[in-house]
């Protein structure tokens, strides 16, 4: 039996986090598995009282915000499985979620990921993820299949290949992530990175999956808020350096030209609209950010180990 490693990060949001730890409690019954709790800068750190609470889940302080790759990245530093299964602190599990996803992972030598089905936690029997398409690298636009879908069993017993995994939920094996060039680009910081990876592991030979016999709840953006300045500026900013980091050159070209032509003056009017002050003005930000940053810089990534 493989080891799995449960990697999470914690930011500003303890209770959160313990809500997480408790369904994988109550739930789990898979034996080889180490749970790991990355507390991401936040403001109080309450990791000498969880780790009092959790003696046996590994925390860890970053003492700054190292954003969701350098938090996850921490993670793995510490970890031990032979696959790790990354979640978001605002999951939580169902029953038998890691054997399942764990034995696609056995089964399939060129599998090197795999996602469960997604729904969203507010709304149980709605789906948010059942696999991605793959990347339209002219607009940098791709589809997520089955979202706001009700789920009448549409989708159900269905394994095989997607474009790519769910940051909220992704287990993966530890040498697709050292063929594939290592750990994830830390200069992403919110957004993209999982997507980015992907597509590095898949260069490296690797597939990835869905497997819908597997579920887990999200309580969607409970970090950020469903409208937020931090999030309109970091998926401008990082759409682009997606195609920068991953597009062929004709791909970004015309991407460039769509994006400053249709994407700027369609979200300008949108921000105008609906009243979000200052939005203009980080979506100039995030533009500027990708002119004047290279994209080999040494926090782009690094080796596992």
């Amino acid at each position: 039996m493989n080891s799995v490693s449960i990697i999470t990060v914690n930011f500003n949001q303890s209770f959160v986090t313990e809500q997480l730890l408790s369904s994988i409690a109550s739930t789990n019954t898979y034996a080889k598995i180490e749970i790991i709790v990355v507390d991401n800068g936040s403001k109080v750190n309450d990791v000498p009282a969880l780790q009092a609470k959790y003696p046996d889940i590994k925390f860890i302080r970053s003492n700054t915000n190292l954003g969701f790759a350098g938090g996850n990245n921490l993670g793995v530093k510490a970890a031990k499985g032979d696959y790790l299964f990354f979640v978001n602190n605002d999951t939580e599990f169902t029953p038998n979620l890691v054997q399942t996803l764990a034995s696609v992972l056995d089964e399939h030598a060129d599998v090197g990921m795999v996602s469960p089905k997604i729904r969203y936690f507010d709304t149980p029997d709605m789906i948010q993820y059942v696999g991605f398409t793959p990347m339209n690298y002219y607009t940098c636009r791709n589809y997520c299949i089955g979202q706001f879908e009700t789920d009448k069993g549409q989708y159900d017993n269905i394994t095989g290949p997607v474009a790519y995994g769910h940051g909220a939920a992704m287990m993966v094996k530890r040498e697709a992530i050292e063929k594939g060039g290592g750990l994830m680009a830390e200069n992403f910081f919110l957004y993209y990175e999982e997507m980015d990876w992907c597509d590095h592991i898949k260069k490296a030979g690797y597939q990835i999956w869905i497997d819908t016999r597997a579920l887990i709840y999200h309580k969607e953006s409970v970090s950020v808020g469903k409208v937020s300045g931090i999030k309109e500026y970091f998926m401008n900013r990082n759409r682009i350096l997606f195609i920068r980091r991953n597009g062929p050159l004709q791909a970004r070209f015309i991407f460039y030209i769509y994006f400053m032509c249709i994407v700027v003056p369609r979200n300008i009017l949108l921000y105008n609209k609906k009243g979000y002050k200052g939005f203009t003005t980080l979506l100039f930000k995030a533009i500027w950010w990708n002119i004047t940053q290279k994209t080999d810089s040494k926090k782009l990534g690094y080796p596992i180990n």
